[in-house]
């Protein structure tokens, strides 16, 4: 599947408006994709939808491969037998429907799982047991390490007690399988829940012409079944302490650069095999999503390593990364599937250069566009086909934030460059130039269509707190609002 002039909407989804507290897979997911589909868009681009760990971030993932549990739908578990709606409505699940309280629903998400398990495990065996078998090379190491963390009072498995089930000793593997054997089912049956209700949701969307975008991050975190089951893939000691660390270089913005702290790869030892755990999370990916977003693909080039322990990023190296032998075997595991490649950040010639060997489109942000100093490649005008064009990511502030904040001369500049005026909206003009640009795909957030500021955005970059909360009310996607951006897609053939 390639990527044909098309549009999309950006929202994780945990963002969908539900009353138990987080988005889920339910019955708002469906009525966010008739939306999609009533205004003319072709994808909905994700979010990670791994479990979450440290700082409730979907880039710091317990596991590669896993699903989020809280985005199991209790709604469709009443559906199925496994709930009671009084049992649904008894937790609290937050006190602001505009934010998740990740709080409230980590203290009772899971206790009204074990309801849904200990009324399904029996029932449900036979496909457990075939959904076990097709997902034989990650799920029975994820779902041990979850049963152990629960164990441990959910401290990262570094910090495990028994040193022998930390460095995954056979018999110490054995032992806690059979102790912790309840657990062990428990969240293999979440994984099962999980992707019942998401090719159901998938399949949906694909009956009404909607895409599903996915988002890869390069970087899988410390505390995750990736790292405790493989450890020989990721550049450890012989006690699995790291020897160094991912982040970025200093620049204009961060004097110290940014340490992120995750584990950094063992490219010399994956490339033995063929990259071949890579080449199972694309797959993974791709088979969830119909296209995948590779995140920080600079570091494929190169990538920058901070000895483990140094307090910031400003003491780290540029190390080689996997280069052509990883990107050439993208291209041939996965031929014609739909790859984008995160391009952000400091692109050198050696970086470009394996971007044009993969083929696979980059990006382009609108809001990095209109700098009075220097005219930018973000400009539409610059743009090539093969690019997806967003008004900002994640990481960014919404348009009305960035028009509120904006210097007053790249402001000017934008509104000369694309006629900007209070009657269409200055946040909507900006949103029309990017429909109106050569890029194959435009994405917007959900929030730039909603015209919402920056109490809106989803997180700050380096901010510890306060992140991915942000959720859409009920009813703020009214079909006037899939009418008008309807027009704007089929004014610009997306």
């Amino acid at each position: 599947m390639s990527i044909e002039r098309a549009s999309a909407v950006l929202l994780g989804v945990s963002s969908l408006p539900s009353p138990y507290g987080i988005g889920t897979l339910g019955k708002a997911a469906y009525d966010f994709v008739d939306f999609l589909a009533a205004g003319g868009q072709k994808y909905w681009q994700m979010l990670p939808v791994g479990p979450i760990s440290y700082g409730d971030s979907p880039y710091q993932s317990f596991s590669a491969f896993a699903g989020n549990p809280y985005y199991i739908d209790p709604d469709m578990l009443i559906a199925d037998g496994l709930l009671t709606q009084a049992e649904a409505d008894a937790p609290f699940w937050g006190a602001d429907p505009r934010r998740v309280d990740y709080g409230a629903v980590y203290e009772a998400r899971f206790d009204l799982l074990e309801k849904a398990f200990d009324r399904g495990w029996d029932r449900d065996r036979a496909a457990v047991a075939a959904f076990e078998a097709e997902n034989a090379a990650w799920l029975a190491d994820y779902a041990l390490f979850m049963a152990l963390k629960r164990h441990f009072s959910m401290g990262p498995w570094t910090d495990w007690p028994d040193a022998d089930i930390r460095l995954r000793k056979p018999d110490a593997v054995a032992h806690w399988k059979k102790e912790l054997d309840r657990d062990v089912r428990f969240f293999t049956y979440l994984q099962y829940l999980f992707q019942k209700q998401w090719d159901a949701l998938k399949a949906y969307a694909g009956e009404k012409g909607i895409g599903l975008i996915g988002d890869l991050p390069i970087y899988v975190a410390m505390d995750s079944a990736d790292v405790w089951a493989n450890p020989a893939n990721f550049q450890l000691d012989e006690k699995n302490v790291p020897l160094a660390v991912a982040g970025v270089p200093p620049d204009a913005f961060t004097a110290d650069g940014q340490l992120w702290g995750n584990p950094l790869y063992n490219w010399k030892r994956m490339a033995q095999d063929g990259f071949s755990w890579w080449e199972a999370r694309m797959r993974s990916t791709l088979e969830r999503f119909d296209v995948a977003r590779l995140d920080h693909f600079r570091g494929l080039e190169s990538y920058w390593a901070v000895p483990y322990g140094d307090p910031t990023a400003a003491t780290g190296r540029w190390e080689p990364g996997p280069g052509a032998p990883f990107v050439t075997m993208l291209k041939d595991k996965f031929p014609g599937r739909s790859i984008i490649a995160e391009d952000l950040g400091f692109i050198t010639p050696e970086v470009q250069a394996l971007l044009d060997l993969s083929g696979f489109p980059g990006m382009k942000i609108l809001q990095f566009a209109f700098d009075h100093r220097d005219p930018s490649d973000y400009l539409p005008h610059r743009y090539g086909e093969n690019c997806i064009c967003y008004t900002g990511t994640h990481d960014n502030t919404t348009l009305r934030g960035w028009l509120a904040e904006a210097d007053p001369a790249d402001l000017a500049v934008a509104k000369a460059y694309l006629g900007l005026s209070r009657r269409e909206g200055y946040d909507w003009g900006i949103l029309r130039g990017g429909m109106g640009s050569p890029a194959r795909l435009f994405v917007a957030q959900m929030q730039d269509y909603l015209g919402l500021g920056s109490e809106a955005r989803m997180n700050v970059p380096g901010d510890p707190v306060g992140n991915w909360q942000w959720r859409m009310l009920p009813g703020e996607a009214t079909p006037a609002l899939a009418r008008r951006m309807r027009n704007l897609t089929v004014l610009f053939g997306r």
